[in-house]
């Protein structure tokens, strides 16, 4: 295992045999333990069963599609997720982030790829962990970013690991436009590209689950801007 890294397990939920094969024999280098399943039924009951580091999920699969596997999980857990989609499906990573997914990545993809994408998430997860973080708080609107969890008057927010993040970021930014490159850089830990829209759907969902506490204001060209409901009267 290279120096640094940390053991990690990871649940690999596609009907593609020689995928899956692959992908263990590409992570057990790296410390990584790769168990795989090849349909969404199964996947969904080792996703709970097991405290993964992180899921790997397919859209098509056998018995139940990657969306309503993503959809049932995430009303029992937040582990991560990075759906696969095929690489002219547009709609479909729309809809896997929509569901709660944390990043996807199109088919077919490097090995490179799909493991940058995972330390980059968990880069994320360990910078919460490893601080010991005041709340923000920006009207009825209060992050507990240790504990990473938003509620509004006491009433907790259903959020996503990436809503978090991108949540803190504009709330650490008060009166500031924020460009949609410095969100990606900082939240996605990668450079958004021509056509990526993975960024604009992850603020569409977070933008409708404040809507009644605060605002995010899109200004056209440059990015976001992030105000609280009592700057809105």
């Amino acid at each position: 295992m290279p120096a640094g890294e940390k053991e990690k397990s990871v649940l690999l939920v596609d009907d593609d045999t020689n995928l899956c094969e692959l992908m263990r024999e590409f992570f057990a280098p790296y410390g990584y333990c790769v168990e795989s399943v090849c349909d969404g039924r199964r996947g969904l009951a080792r996703a709970l069963e097991s405290p993964f580091d992180l899921i790997v999920l397919d859209v098509m699969l056998p018995v139940l599609d990657g969306f309503e596997v993503l959809r049932q999980l995430r009303k029992r857990s937040a582990v991560p997720v990075i759906m696969l989609t095929a690489k002219t499906e547009q709609e479909s990573r729309i809809a896997g982030l929509n569901a709660g997914a944390d990043d996807y990545l199109p088919k077919p993809f490097a090995p490179e790829e799909l493991l940058a994408r995972m330390r980059a998430i968990w880069r994320r997860a360990d910078k919460q962990l490893c601080a010991e973080i005041e709340p923000l708080v920006a009207g009825s609107l209060k992050l507990d970013v240790e504990a990473r969890t938003a509620t509004q008057n006491g009433r907790t927010l259903s959020l996503t690991s990436v809503e978090i993040d991108i949540l803190e970021f504009l709330m650490r930014s008060p009166g500031r436009v924020v460009s949609r490159d410095e969100l990606a850089a900082s939240v996605l830990q990668r450079e958004l590209h021509p056509y990526d829209r993975s960024l604009d759907v992850h603020i569409s969902h977070l933008r409708k689950k404040i809507a009644s506490a605060a605002s995010i204001h899109s200004v056209r060209g440059v990015g976001y801007l992030f105000t609280a409901e009592r700057e809105n009267r």
